[in-house]
């Protein structure tokens, strides 16, 4: 008890960072390589960018992995958590590029070896912020074996899985239309693409025909595209246009010859149903360009300006050639309209995406993603909840190549060289003078998809691949699930013959409070380690847990709050606990339950046990942290502690005391690890680190059914009759003359009548003044000076007419189109929320 008298409060900054050393002392966090996957448990933190800032998904997540991880440990299985970080290719150079330019230079005057150099400086600067912020959220992971994806054992992994590949034919160099990103001046993969809703302008434009007064108008949101055109193409059931396939257009501006085609492709209901072709700056023209053997020419180049084959328009960015495009056609432009369509823009650098023919390196994915499905259909992968499953199996079913390539400095160079027409793929350099390495570096995900196994020592067969491979979970967002996780399934299959993990839980997105995402941008942000310093880490976690679902869910300050108040509630209860049983406590000992009280407490503890277990291991973790909240708070520290408080203190009592609380604090350590800890040290005969103990395992021999029902009745009871009280405005202090005119309170009325106030020796033939419907009966409330039994009906009715006013007031306000068309979608919402609030707290009343 040193220590606890004097403190009435949980101080979380005092506590964390001293109890957050004795972990780090004691070893725990870093497993010895023994034992088996099947006996241990192991998961794969989702690297966070090695200059990145914790935010709330990385809180969230922290949160979800750390409470399996100390759940397991508690569990007696060995737990490794592995740590690391990715070097985050585009995002990293560009934040580098951005300083050295702030300096007066450029990664190109500094040259590669020197800028790279500069990266590798800024990532031993920044590189370990994340990582002392997961220690701020109490995230118990292996910071003693820490990964890099730049590490030089985790490059040897990489360059061998891209050699391997490429001997069997999945890695291959082409020319192919590829998402370029203006911004970072790279390609990037499709699904670092996002689509945006833009409001344009549909050009109507009139191509003459060849030979002929006629022409045929196309429709284009981009005429400085027209430049490059080299077909016009129609549908072949479009009657309008039948007789015009075989002829040749005229291109405006350019003179080139166009063939007119017939290609299914072509929407006839889009604009005039007459598409022009432009193979080397779209996507759909680029296959119908190949299908048809049509050539390519490029008229926007790399740097998001128009090339040489623009004529004169070369060196013009996209918009102004689009301009003088405009008002170089004249009468040409038949029509315009106003147009609204989805456009890509770049994930990365948010640029306008520019569809362009690039000589780049691709992997073929159509017989990797056929596994990868088949584990998840067999429930060797099982991902949760099941409409993410859907989604990664109609991914794969549809995979596209995937480029590789990427025109950075930053990452894993691709371990390909050239010399005069020859190509040398290989770990180590070729023999021999003249040849140049490919300047490229490695998509991030293609050396991110290896993770799992390339963390654990693979390709060689280490201690670490051989106790923790295969991974038990991977918790991540929605957002990466294609990017990231299916290509970590098709990787591990592929080289090490096992699926990576067995299990991905997809955790919803924290939304701004307005529903809105948290951007700082957008001034919606909340930062997490803001909150850990208001309301302690444990709090946040609880608050973060419970707020978790299957869906996208708004920020919830109260949610916070809530697992503040639980900690501090639990640090007081347990102190009151420690202070009770004082000298009285001896070596831990069964309990040994006296009164219905205890019996009750007892299995009610039992089932919180099995649920918090049952929810955690069906990832559950929002019905996890309620379900605690709700008998730590409620049952064991609003009741059960104040019905035992007059009790005479005695062995039994203490037994049974130290019991629940023991067992509380391991139920609750997964989730709020910091105060239990502390709590723990404080505990009689409680040995070592709780985080080292055990879980409780629910007892079925203390299930007590009868007495669950009978102290759930006593607490309706006492709940009924404090309503009344209030309600009536009887007196706080007052203890009230009644009858328990109920059945099944016979080893209970006495705990009724202390918690409620109440003298229940009352005379039989008094007439009552009031009756409070309770279980089983009621309580008779006889006549006493200062109770006024009217007084409670009048409240009600006051009560009932303010609720009406403001229901009123708000389908008025919904009822208003006004209002309801033209006022943010969130507050429409929070309105209808307020709505039915009202209405079912006036059916209560």
């Amino acid at each position: 008890m040193s220590g606890l008298q004097d403190r009435t409060r949980f101080d979380p900054a005092e506590v964390e960072p001293r109890i957050m050393r004795r972990w780090f002392e004691s070893g725990l966090f870093h497993p010895e390589p023994q034992g088996t996957p099947q006996e241990n448990f192991s998961i794969a933190v989702p690297p966070p960018n090695v200059t990145g800032a914790l935010h709330m998904g990385h809180a969230l997540n922290g949160a979800v992995q750390d409470t399996l991880c100390r759940y397991h440990r508690l569990l007696g299985e060995r737990v490794k958590w592995v740590f690391g970080t990715d070097h985050a290719g585009i995002a990293t150079q560009k934040q580098v590029e951005r300083r050295v330019q702030e300096e007066g230079t450029t990664r190109e005057q500094m040259g590669r070896d020197a800028f790279v150099g500069r990266v590798w400086e800024w990532r031993r600067q920044y590189g370990g912020t994340i990582k002392e912020q997961f220690q701020r959220l109490g995230a118990s992971l292996d910071y003693g074996d820490e990964r890099f994806t730049l590490d030089e054992r985790y490059a040897m992994a990489v360059q061998k899985v891209f050699v391997e590949l490429y001997d069997k034919g999945v890695i291959y160099r082409d020319d192919y239309l590829v998402n370029w990103d203006p911004g970072s001046r790279s390609a990037i993969s499709d699904l670092e693409v996002e689509e945006r809703e833009v409001d344009d302008t549909l050009y109507h434009i009139a191509y003459p025909l060849e030979g002929g007064a006629q022409d045929v108008v196309i429709a284009t949101v981009r005429p400085e595209t027209m430049l490059a055109d080299t077909a016009v193409a129609v549908h072949p059931d479009d009657e309008r246009y039948r007789h015009l396939v075989g002829r040749t257009a005229i291109l405006p501006l350019v003179g080139r010859r166009l063939p007119i085609i017939a290609d299914e492709y072509v929407k006839p209901e889009f604009g005039t149903g007459a598409l022009k072709i432009t193979p080397a700056h779209d996507p759909a023209d680029f296959e119908i360009g190949r299908h048809h053997g049509l050539a390519e020419v490029t008229v926007i180049g790399e740097d998001g300006r128009m090339t040489e084959e623009a004529g004169r328009y070369a060196g013009l960015e996209v918009l102004e050639a689009r301009e003088r495009v405009v008002a170089d056609l004249g009468d040409a432009i038949r029509a315009t309209e106003p147009y609204r369509h989805t456009v890509p823009f770049s994930h990365r650098s948010g640029a306008r995406i520019e569809p362009l023919i690039s000589l780049q390196w691709f992997m073929r994915m159509e017989e990797l993603a056929g596994p990868a499905i088949a584990v998840v259909r067999d429930g060797r992968v099982r991902i949760h909840p099941e409409s993410q499953r859907r989604r990664y199996e109609e991914w794969l079913e549809n995979i596209r190549p995937w480029v590789l390539s990427r025109q950075l400095w930053w990452g894993h160079q691709i371990p390909v060289w050239y010399r005069e027409g020859e190509i040398h793929v290989g770990m180590q350099p070729p023999q021999g003078d003249g040849w140049h390495r490919d300047p490229d570096v490695l998509d991030t995900w293609f050396s991110s998809a290896l993770w799992p196994f390339a963390t654990l020592g693979w390709p060689e067969d280490t201690p670490e691949l051989r106790a923790f491979y295969p991974t038990d979970v991977l918790s991540t967002a929605r957002d990466i699930l294609f990017l990231w996780v299916a290509r970590m399934v098709m990787m591990g299959l592929e080289f090490t013959g096992d699926v990576p993990f067995t299990d991905v839980y997809v955790h919803s997105v924290i939304q701004a409070p307005d529903g809105r995402r948290m951007s700082k941008s957008l001034g919606t942000g909340i930062d997490p380690l803001d909150e850990i310093d208001r309301h302690g880490a444990d709090a946040v976690r609880f608050g973060l847990l419970a707020m978790s679902s299957t869906q996208d869910v708004k920020y919830s300050a109260e949610k916070i709050e809530q697992g503040q108040a639980l900690a501090n509630k639990l640090f007081n209860a347990s102190r009151f606990v420690l202070l009770t049983v004082g000298d009285q406590a001896g070596p831990a000992a069964p309990p040994a339950p006296r009164t219905v009280e205890d019996r009750w407490i007892l299995s009610r503890l039992q089932r919180a046990i099995a649920q918090t277990a049952a929810r955690i291991d069906q990832y559950d973790f929002s019905k996890a942290a309620l379900g605690l909240y709700d008998f730590v708070y409620g049952e064991l520290c609003d009741w059960y502690l104040e019905m035992v408080k007059p009790r005479e203190r005695d062995a039994d009592l203490t037994a049974t005391l130290l019991h629940v609380l023991r067992e509380t604090l391991a139920l609750a350590h997964p989730v709020i690890p910091f105060v239990t800890e502390e709590l723990w040290s404080h505990v009689p005969a409680a040995e070592g680190l709780l985080a080292a103990g055990r879980f409780p395992r629910a007892d079925e021999s203390l299930i007590d059914e009868a007495a669950e029902r009978e102290v759930a009745d006593a607490i309706a009871a006492v709940g009924a009759v404090r309503s009344f009280r209030n309600e009536a405005g009887v007196r706080p202090g007052l203890r009230l003359p009644a009858r328990l005119a109920a059945d099944g309170y016979a080893q209970t009325a006495p705990l009724v009548a202390r918690l409620a106030r109440l003298e229940l020796d009352g005379a039989d033939g008094q007439e009552p003044v009031a009756r409070v419907p309770v279980p089983g009966g009621a309580v008779e409330l006889l006549p006493a000076e200062g109770v006024d039994p009217g007084e409670a009906e009048r409240r009600r009715d006051a009560h009932r007419e303010r609720l009406r006013t403001e229901i009123a007031r708000a389908e008025g306000k919904l009822a208003n189109q006004g209002f309801v068309a033209k006022a943010p979608e969130h507050l429409v919402a929070a309105e209808r929320e307020k709505l039915e609030r009202l209405r079912r707290e006036l059916e209560a009343v």
